[in-house]
């Protein structure tokens, strides 16, 4: 059996899972934000490496650029047989077993284990990774004297410079892993059966099959499920899902014994049911377009999340703003026009997209958003790191009215929206036909996720490559405040 840390938490997440990824790899719903994750991780990884003062790190690479095991072990045997306080990836194997230790610490008489990761608190399955790469160190001689999740700081502001001790928390992991380590040998037992096995292992969904990460085998295991199923049902808890389904109550019709559902899941329901198209109360719409007023703009921010903080003043995983569309109409009938900023990858965004918003947006003027919570958050945030502009950018924030609350509220409802209020859900619900609304026609971006992934890698791109992904950015960002100005040309269409 060969048997790494990461496939031993497949294992205790799901056996199924693990067997899956062995055998069947091509079933799996590939997740385009994967990589990006393991890049995020990769970076917090090599930055946790200096926490603790000089180290070695033991990564070696073949010629083909993979990691060279054999190698990594003779040095890693090197280094702790010459007592360097602080290895880096040190790997170890045993019976088939391997792991490498993002730093292994020279601490009191022995090593303890340091794991880094890239979120901002323990979780359950990091004491079971931690757990097995003690199993393993343990059982090649090491001795263990403690176990520890080296995490990010979420309460850290950044400086002028970077500060890895604020960045960085240390959390003792000890109680978590001592609940895992008797079960380690245990479940190797289940591997190395569930390993060699020909046939597919038994097991039902549940709520394994999102703990502790959504499972990429999520549509091969539910392909039973009945389409729309109690699993499509909007806004109804994991917990609800599978009680539900537990009792047999899975299709649409089922649910409809479901006394505890609420009134948008039984709208839901009834559309589906009864092939109900519309439900359209003009009233409500009419209240609500009654608070919009001309001239009207339309914005939508596009932002980025850095684990490690680039600028002063941001914290982790906190918000950048680095564009946004403006589309706008200054009288009834009037023509509609654009306004667009993208900073340049590389630079701190802040201050030149809050002195553009000020330009372009006047005070006291109507701007909607869709979920303007989000809208509104970006700009308390400007101005607090911008009390120069804090007036003018404030004015916007006050003034702006949420296209999500006829949807939200059930004012407009369409059977295709399956249940969903978000823009990606209602655009193509009102118009699904035309391909100038359709974001799969975009190039290159086609959601915020990357877009947020996208934007800092321009910095690094060569310049032809970086100009087509800066046009493809401007053209995603467009669209989502050009997708604003036609479902509000619906909602005012809906009340003729």
């Amino acid at each position: 059996m060969h048997l790494s840390k990461s496939k031993y938490c497949l294992l205790w997440q799901c056996p199924k899972l693990l067997w899956l990824e062995k055998n069947h790899p091509e079933l799996k719903t590939e997740d385009a934000s994967r990589e990006d994750r393991m890049q995020v991780g990769n970076e917090v990884g090599d930055l946790a490496m200096g926490l603790f003062g000089d180290f070695v790190e033991t990564t070696v690479l073949d010629a083909e650029g993979k990691p060279d095991i054999a190698a990594m072990l003779e040095k890693t045997r090197q280094c702790v047989a010459d007592g360097v306080e602080n290895i880096c990836e040190a790997a170890f194997s045993y019976n088939g077993l391997y792991c490498a230790v993002d730093i292994l610490r020279k601490e009191n008489g022995g090593y303890a284990i340091y794991e880094v990761k890239s979120s901002t608190h323990e979780k359950e399955i990091y004491g079971v990774d931690i757990a097995y790469q003690k199993y393993v160190l343990e059982h090649c001689g090491i001795t263990v004297t403690g176990t520890y999740l080296v995490c990010i700081d979420s309460d850290y502001v950044r400086g002028e410079e970077l500060d890895i001790q604020g960045l960085f928390k240390v959390v003792d992991m000890t109680d978590w892993v001592d609940l895992e380590y008797p079960l380690v040998k245990n479940r190797l037992q289940v591997a190395e059966k569930t390993l060699s096995s020909e046939t597919e292992p038994e097991r039902d969904i549940g709520e394994h099959c999102s703990n502790p990460y959504d499972c990429a085998y999520w549509s091969y295991c539910s392909r039973h499920l009945p389409q729309p199923s109690v699993f499509d049902l909007y806004r109804l808890s994991e917990k609800r899902k599978f009680e539900c389904y537990r009792k047999g109550m899975v299709s649409f019709s089922d649910m409809l014994a479901d006394p505890k559902l609420n009134e948008k899941q039984l709208r839901q329901i009834d559309h589906y049911l009864n092939n109900r198209v519309a439900e359209i109360d003009k009233t409500a719409i009419r209240t609500f377009l009654d608070t919009l007023s001309y001239p009207i703009y339309f914005l939508d921010f596009e932002t980025m999340q850095q684990a490690i903080p680039q600028y002063p003043g941001a914290s982790p995983y906190a918000q950048i703003p680095f564009q946004y569309s403006l589309h706008y109409i200054e009288e009834p009938g009037g023509e509609l026009k654009h306004k667009e900023f993208l900073a340049e990858s590389g630079t701190d965004p802040r201050r030149a997209i809050a002195e553009s918003l000020c330009r372009d947006i006047p005070m006291h003027v109507c701007v909607t958003a869709y979920n303007r919570g989000f809208e509104c958050g970006r700009l308390n945030e400007l101005a607090l790191l911008f009390p120069d502009l804090a007036t003018h950018l404030l004015n916007i924030r006050s003034n702006i009215q949420d296209l999500l609350v006829p949807f939200q509220s059930g004012a407009y409802y369409n059977r295709a929206m399956g249940g969903s209020f978000s823009i990606k859900s209602v655009l193509p619900a009102l118009f699904p036909n035309d391909p100038a609304l359709d974001y799969h026609n975009l190039e290159g971006v086609h959601n915020g996720g990357e877009a947020m992934t996208i934007f800092p890698k321009i910095k690094d791109m060569p310049p032809e490559e970086a100009a087509a992904a800066r046009k493809n950015l401007l053209a995603y960002c467009k669209l989502d405040t050009y997708a604003m100005v036609k479902v509000w040309e619906a909602l005012c269409e809906a009340v003729k």
